[in-house]
């Protein structure tokens, strides 16, 4: 096997450590016949965790890995997937409320032609729905059999710990992941919601690993991306169409900072025989609060390529070290102050609450 296994979270549910994120599946140059060979090659190297969403080219994501789902075996599977997202033109078509989620369960069923969902999270907090609400419909798909465990995505730190809190306290099923983006460029969560993972005991699956492909090492400095060349080439011709997760070249072409940072990552790639990106997914795979990173696939070769940051080497800790520091983000307030009062506050049985990393 390429792949290594760990529990997602505070489960029993252990997962392969790169998860397929299947978001491009049904997009242009992704059909199904290219979406099942990604997928083969998938498991043949070893993965048993793929992560798709009801709402990934409005369902076509679902339904094509439900097509080759078939004429698997299901159990050697872990098939995530998400609700929360607009999937029709009623006002209830969308959201986190009992119905919508219900609803939406059912049509992801049929779309994966499976019985069950592995595991079933919400895509995104829904400010007009109590959590309350949206709990107690996914402890009634879990008590029907219909789904095995729950996660959650892109949720702020209070929300987490509240959903957390509440889950424990009126025995809700307990939430075992949180699918965050996290990268070398994006390291903020590392300050609320990890911090709560750790304490909490629930596993974090980055998303946007590579940010987009600006951690592949790729792009050359002073030359802007083609249109051809991935996302970030096609939002370098239209500025407009820049995302948190995917940000205009021109944000990083004049960065100092990020140079110093790609520098210092292909030195680690020459060392190991590795790319630059799989540098990139070994760190995140040595921070202790990740079990799995998910990763997204074009080719069977992107594919090959990525998965090799899964096993058998290792970053050392001064590379980690020299990471860290070259991608440390500005420290929010009252992070410094509380750290600079603690210095010597130490107490070797308690748990440290900050991301630490795995050697």
């Amino acid at each position: 096997m390429v792949m290594e296994y760990n529990y997602l979270g505070r489960s029993g549910l252990r997962v392969s450590n790169i998860c397929l994120g299947t978001m491009t599946f049904g997009r242009e140059g992704v059909d199904a016949a290219l979406s099942h060979q990604i997928l083969d090659r998938f498991v043949a190297l070893g993965g048993n965790f793929i992560d798709t969403a009801n709402v990934y080219s409005r369902g076509i994501s679902e339904t094509i890995i439900g097509q080759w789902l078939v004429k698997q075996k299901r159990e050697d599977l872990v098939i995530a997937t998400k609700v929360r997202g607009t999937m029709g033109e009623g006002v209830n078509d969308v959201g986190l409320g009992r119905k919508h989620i219900l609803q939406s369960c059912e049509e992801s069923l049929k779309r994966l032609q499976t019985d069950y969902i592995d595991l079933y999270q919400i895509h995104c907090y829904d400010d007009a729905v109590p959590p309350e609400e949206w709990l107690g419909a996914l402890r009634d798909l879990v008590t029907a059999g219909k789904v095995r465990y729950i996660g959650v995505s892109n949720l702020c730190g209070w929300q987490l710990q509240k959903v957390v809190d509440l889950c424990k306290y009126e025995k809700f099923p307990p939430i075992i992941s949180l699918q965050q983006q996290y990268s070398l460029l994006c390291r903020h969560p590392e300050f609320e919601e990890f911090q709560v993972c750790k304490n909490e005991g629930v596993g974090v699956l980055p998303w946007s690993p590579l940010k987009g492909g600006i951690l592949t090492g790729k792009y050359k400095r002073g030359v802007q991306p083609g249109k051809s060349e991935g996302r970030i080439g096609v939002i370098a011709q239209d500025e407009s169409k820049a995302l948190q997760s995917a940000p205009a070249w021109s944000k990083y072409d004049s960065n100092e900072n990020y140079w110093k940072l790609m520098a210092a990552m292909e030195k680690c790639a020459t060392k190991a025989g590795k790319t630059v990106a799989q540098v990139a997914l070994r760190w995140l795979l040595q921070k202790d609060v990740v079990p799995s990173v998910i990763i997204g696939a074009t080719s069977v070769k992107q594919l090959e390529d990525n998965v090799g940051a899964a096993s058998n080497w290792q970053l050392s800790k001064e590379q980690m070290d020299e990471l860290d520091t070259l991608s440390e983000p500005d420290i929010p307030y009252p992070y410094e102050m509380i750290w600079r009062f603690n210095k010597e506050r130490v107490n070797s049985f308690l748990p440290k609450s900050f991301v630490q990393n795995k050697l």
